[in-house]
C-alpha cells in the first residue's frame, strides 16, 4: 500500500495571535483547482485529534481565501486545529493521463492542540496532506509515468518555493506516512 505525502512547516514567531494570519498566507499561495468536484470545507477540531469536529463551514467555488480567513479568526484558539479540505490539479492516469482535481488538506495547529504528531513525535505549525505519494513517483507499469510524475512533483516544488518566500520558515520537511524522507524515495525511483 502506498504512503501518503505531506509537507510540514515550522515557522519563526508562530503564536496563537498570528496562527490564522500564517495559515491564510499558506491558503493564498495554494493553487486550488478551478475544476473542483465539491466545495471547499473548513473544519475545526478542538483540544485533540480524538475529538469530533466542533465546526464545519462550506465555501462555494471559486475558493475565497479572505472569506475563509474571516471565519478562522472568529473560531481559532490555542487548542484548535484548522483544516481546509479542497482540490488541486494533478496528472492522474485513468485510461489516459488527465489533469484532474485531487483532494488535498491544509492544516494549522494551535500550540496546545494534541494529536496529528509526526512519526518522530513532534508536531509542526502548518501541514499539507497531498494524498498518495505514488502520484509523485514513477510508476513503471503506466505509460509516460516519469514525465507526469515529474510534472506533479514540479508543481509541488513550485508551491514549496512560493511558501518559502511568503512564510517565516524556520524548517520544512517533505515526508511520507512511513516517516521516510520523500526526497530519498524519489531518488531511489530514479535509479
Amino acid at each position: 500500500m502506498a504512503d501518503r505525502l505531506y509537507l510540514s512547516y515550522w515557522l519563526r514567531g508562530f503564536s496563537p495571535m498570528n496562527m490564522t494570519r500564517h495559515f491564510e498566507r499558506m491558503l493564498s499561495n495554494f493553487p486550488f483547482s478551478p475544476l473542483n468536484p465539491a466545495n471547499t470545507v473548513l473544519r475545526v477540531q478542538a483540544v485533540s485529534s480524538e475529538e469530533p469536529d466542533v465546526r464545519e463551514n462550506v465555501f462555494p467555488d471559486p475558493v475565497d481565501v479572505s472569506a475563509i480567513g474571516i471565519v478562522m479568526q472568529e473560531i481559532a484558539s490555542t487548542d484548535s486545529c484548522l483544516q481546509v479540505e479542497g482540490f488541486w490539479g494533478l496528472w492522474q492516469y485513468h485510461d489516459d493521463w488527465k489533469l484532474t482535481p485531487s483532494p488535498v488538506t491544509l492544516l494549522c495547529f494551535g500550540p496546545e492542540f494534541q494529536g496529528f504528531d509526526l512519526p518522530d513525535g513532534t508536531r509542526e505549525n502548518l501541514r499539507i496532506e497531498f494524498g498518495l505519494e505514488s502520484q509523485f513517483l514513477v510508476q513503471p507499469d503506466l505509460p509516460n509515468s516519469a514525465y507526469f510524475a515529474q510534472s506533479n512533483l514540479k508543481g509541488l516544488l513550485q508551491l514549496a518555493h512560493a511558501l518559502d518566500q511568503t512564510l517565516a520558515v524556520e524548517k520544512r520537511k517533505l515526508w511520507s506516512e512511513s516517516g521516510e524522507n520523500f526526497a530519498d524515495r524519489f531518488k531511489a525511483f530514479l535509479q
